[in-house]
């Protein structure tokens, strides 16, 4: 029998092995390291739900980790894609370019969040993106060092897990880890770090371990992605760009995670008031296909030399053609002001389960910038009892009904939204519904145990 998305029939799941005996294959055939949430296999996908190999629907509130802003198989993504294919799979834009390329390049350089004029180069991953920005401030500066910040994540790459600011589990077993790395507090208010503590801690800094012209570059993500969706404050952005002119350092803005209208804005930059010199682009920019992006004030792109930035498989023509469509869904659909509406309704779900009765205390802080939504597990409603157990359980129990939820946060009790910003309402009540019945269930069994 055929399984039902979307209020559409889709063709019978074939007969085939169980999540169970897959995920034994898994575990044979796959190092441990490459962890896995939820051992749930996906057959199908469209929009906003996913199908698995046993049949079962679920409705995706993760996005692949906020790859899919414009769902699953958007059908003017995979149309793009789907013509790019009846000429050219790949050519490497370094032996024979096309334009596809330089139009999505021309694209981003209008509406990217920069100074002065822009200038961008693809490549395929995220931590791929954050390594070249770094090239380019050290091209650039003639500087070797970065400045980053705790809870932050830049992938997993000898320097991207060098720049996150958390250890376990990136950074166990690595080491060493590349020199002239630094990292200062971010700033969370709920966990009584302020502003003010994080510009004291640059100069202190400055004065006893690195000369500020020696810095070549800030690194920070506009909103902490894997760090448990901490807004940086626009007192902060404006703070690091006065401190990095004062003294000559770039400021890169690491939107992977922020970007293509999550947060109500095409970048999350918008937000704060500050232009970066750089920033980083990947996840949603292709809507499920690999690409990413630097881009920049043209005057610092162009200070590596010829050859010095480049890649294989970097700005494949499947994900340009895929990047142009996105690009154009969002506008054509609205996703920027549809994002500040399902972040809203999700926020007022959430708010109606902080102030349950049988729910009290459990849910400390609810945060919301835009479409990019979390919130934080607590005991006792006390910010300093996170409560990564509960919140274990939740995501868990949660897929038992039928709902992908991601948890993060350096203290492992943060629940994030990142639903496609093509889900209908309906899609996302039944979904808050589903995460309510879960977590009542979860809290009744721990009163009970």
């Amino acid at each position: 029998m055929g399984t039902t998305i979307s209020g559409e029939t889709t063709a019978p799941i074939q007969e085939g092995p169980t999540n169970a005996a897959l995920q034994a294959r898994r575990e044979a055939a796959v190092p441990r390291g490459l962890g896995i949430s939820l051992p749930v296999f996906a057959a199908k996908a469209k929009g906003s739900e996913v199908t698995d190999v046993e049949g079962k629907r679920y409705i995706d509130f993760g996005g692949g980790i906020a790859v899919l802003n414009t769902g699953h198989l958007h059908p003017k993504v995979k149309a793009a894609v789907q013509a790019q294919l009846e000429n050219f799979s790949h050519t490497c834009i370094q032996v024979t370019p096309y334009e596809s390329y330089i139009r999505l390049a021309e694209r981003l350089n209008a509406i990217a969040p920069v100074r002065g004029p822009a200038k961008t180069i693809f490549l395929t991953t995220g931590a791929e993106a954050v390594e070249n920005a770094v090239k380019i401030a050290r091209a650039h500066t003639g500087r070797p060092g970065v400045i980053a910040f705790s809870g932050a994540f830049h992938g997993r790459t000898l320097l991207g897990m060098a720049l996150t600011g958390k250890v376990v589990p990136y950074k166990v077993g690595f080491g060493p880890m590349p020199a002239d790395i630094y990292h200062l507090p971010f700033p969370v208010a709920y966990h009584g770090k302020e502003v003010a503590d994080t510009l004291e801690a640059i100069e202190t800094l400055f004065k006893s371990d690195i000369d500020p012209n020696r810095i070549a570059a800030f690194i920070i993500e506009p909103v902490q992605g894997e760090g448990g969706f901490y807004q940086a404050q626009p007192e902060l952005m404006q703070g690091l760009r006065a401190i990095a002119d004062k003294y000559g350092i770039l400021l890169i803005a690491d939107e992977v995670q922020t970007g293509f209208a999550r947060t109500g804005k095409m970048f999350a930059m918008e937000h704060t008031g500050v232009k970066a010199d750089l920033v980083t682009m990947a996840k949603s920019l292709a809507g499920g296909f690999p690409l990413s992006a630097v881009s920049g004030t043209a005057s610092i792109m162009d200070a590596p030399n010829v050859g010095g930035l480049g890649g294989t498989y970097g700005g494949s023509p499947l994900g340009c053609a895929a990047g142009n469509a996105v690009l154009d869904v969002i506008e054509e659909e609205g996703l920027i002001e549809r994002a500040n509406v399902i972040g809203d309704l999700l926020v007022a779900r959430i708010k109606e389960l902080q102030a349950s009765n049988t729910l009290t205390g459990i849910i400390g802080d609810i945060r919301q910038v835009g479409g990019m939504v979390a919130m934080e597990m607590v005991a006792d409603g006390d910010a300093s009892k996170p409560d990564p157990d509960l919140t274990r359980a939740l995501v868990a129990r949660a897929a038992e009904k039928g709902l992908i939820l991601l948890s993060c946060g350096v203290r492992a009790n943060v629940i994030r939204f990142l639903c496609p910003l093509t889900t209908s309402d309906a899609l996302v009540n039944e979904g808050m519904d589903m995460l309510g019945e879960a977590l009542r269930e979860c809290v009744a069994e721990r009163s009970a145990g």
